[in-house]
């Protein structure tokens, strides 16, 4: 297997490993005032979190700056949180305008957030090569595979639920955002750094 393919694959399994489950949520707080139909807002809004990740996993993979951990593990669920609440906040907006633009930000912002959380493992991993540049990029390719895997997913969820138990857009986005924020919530407080 060569180096493409051995972080392509961590990239993958970064993003979709259950145990680290803090990056799903997250994807799909953003992706839940989207529709089936929205599938090239998701996927701008995908890309956005991946390059949000990626600027901070190879700007800590580079020495250009170190993270303290304990912050991190904090602020990533912070952010989960923050999105899920906007969405409920937010809803009656998402019906009726698309406020959706905002959520490109937050994958931006936030992203570079979530690649912290888990740059200094790929520092480790990556180690002290001359060039780090086909690693980053393979990581960041199985990352947005991972994303894209996972949104496909809840879309089709999604679209179920509507057509066939007729669940309005409305309580969907209700239903999923204050479930993601539920769960942020135990996390913050499982992360708490003081």
């Amino acid at each position: 297997m060569s180096e493409f393919q051995l972080f392509f694959i961590l990239g993958t399994e970064h993003i979709l490993d259950i145990n680290a489950y803090d990056h799903i949520l997250f994807v799909i707080a953003l992706s839940a005032v989207y529709q089936a139909t929205d599938w090239k807002k998701v996927l701008i809004l995908v890309t956005a979190f991946t390059i949000g990740h990626s600027v901070t996993l190879a700007l800590v993979a580079l020495d250009v700056f170190s993270v303290n951990s304990v912050w991190v593990e904090f602020l990533i669920p912070v952010t989960i949180f923050i999105t899920a609440a906007f969405n409920i906040w937010r809803r009656e907006a998402y019906l009726s305008a698309d406020m959706s633009k905002l959520n490109y930000y937050f994958a931006l912002f936030f992203g570079l957030i979530h690649g912290m959380g888990f740059s200094n493992y790929l520092k480790g991993i990556i180690g002290k090569e001359t060039s780090i540049l086909e690693e980053l990029f393979a990581f960041n390719l199985g990352l947005e595979l991972g994303q894209v895997i996972i949104v496909t997913a809840f879309m089709v969820i999604g679209y179920l639920m509507n057509k066939y138990i007729s669940i309005s857009r409305k309580d969907w986005i209700l239903a999923i955002s204050s479930a993601v924020a539920g769960i942020a919530i135990t996390l913050m407080i499982e992360t708490k750094f003081w």
